[in-house]
């Protein structure tokens, strides 16, 4: 995952002059599991298809221009990158919670991951 490469990529739509926000997320598999339980790292499947329809509900929301994601699936360690998403669009009003609503939506529906111990 390259965020800065993502970030050039928003530049470079033909809308970018409409943009006055780019927002982005940078997940990485962190040593506790959300009960605090050590973890060695994760086992992560992503639905591409999913992930996919994702992108298209994201980008149609007021204000949007693009959304980039990219992922990293299979077994990760502690510290590996598991997900970049970058929102841009007119403002942070529309930005940050297309952003919050892209992450939980990939979340809760286009991955599945189990912790390994």
């Amino acid at each position: 995952m390259d965020l800065s490469k993502m970030i050039q990529t928003l530049k470079e739509h033909p809308d970018y002059p409409k943009m006055g926000m780019i927002a982005s997320h940078l997940g990485v598999v962190r040593e506790t599991s959300l009960n605090g339980d050590k973890v060695s790292g994760i086992e992560v499947v992503f639905d591409e298809d999913v992930l996919d329809a994702i992108v298209l509900k994201i980008r149609q929301l007021p204000g949007i221009v693009d959304v980039l994601v990219e992922t990293s699936g299979g077994r990760l360690e502690v510290g590996d990158e598991i997900m970049t998403v970058v929102v841009g669009g007119d403002t942070r009003e529309h930005v940050f919670p297309a952003l919050i609503e892209a992450v939980d939506m990939i979340k809760r529906e286009g991955a599945s991951k189990k912790e390994i111990r």
